[in-house]
């Protein structure tokens, strides 16, 4: 009964924490109009202080009632174990899609618009594979879900305002590649085991 009652206690932490910062980014899907208002009335650097803050404060909640939640887990069911090299090597992609938002005049982010959340979904939908955790469903499944609806809503966006991105460059699509192939090295043999407590290749 107690372990139920704490595993209870860190899963609605967990969801308030996700409500907080995925809602803190979903401003513009479900209320475009009352966020062009704010905008005006506070101004840009205002209103991204606000974003910010909110999004902080959701961050610090999904990730204690997360690292709560992995220590009384609920199985929901037992991924196979080639699962998880699956999913170390679909963060590839992810990786460099993230680098792909920051990195301006690349075709990536020509082509597709807005790599990051495209990124966001294949991480998630990766994560998802690999983990059978009531807590992780949660968050997995959270973030996935709200990759597809926001990409959705943001390349409608692009469409009803005519947004063209500028072709990108050879060099500056090398230039992204290294950067994320580097950058998901580096966390998958080193950083991931040391803040996350897995290592993805053992």
């Amino acid at each position: 009964m107690i372990h139920l009652q704490e595993r209870e206690s860190n899963m609605t932490l967990l969801i308030v924490g996700l409500l907080v910062f995925l809602g803190a980014h979903s401003v513009r899907i479900v209320a475009e109009d009352w966020r062009t208002r704010q905008l005006a009335r506070l101004g840009e650097t205002t209103w991204k202080n606000i974003i910010s803050v909110v999004s902080l404060l959701g961050f610090a909640l999904l990730v204690w009632g997360y690292g709560q939640a992995r220590a009384v887990p609920l199985d929901l069911w037992q991924p196979p174990r080639w699962t998880g090299h699956v999913t170390a090597l679909l963060t590839l992609p992810a990786f460099v899609l993230l680098v792909a938002a920051y990195v301006p005049r690349n075709r990536i982010k020509a082509a597709l618009g807005h790599p990051m959340i495209l990124g966001v979904k294949l991480w998630a939908f990766a994560h998802l594979l690999s983990n059978g955790r009531a807590n992780d469903v949660v968050l997995f499944g959270a973030f996935l879900a709200w990759a597809v609806v926001d990409f959705a809503a943001a390349r409608r966006r692009d469409r009803l305002a005519g947004t063209r991105y500028p072709p990108g460059t050879t060099a500056r699509d090398a230039a992204v590649v290294g950067v994320g192939i580097a950058a998901w090295a580096l966390f998958a043999l080193y950083l991931h085991g040391w803040l996350i407590g897995v290592r993805p290749f053992g």
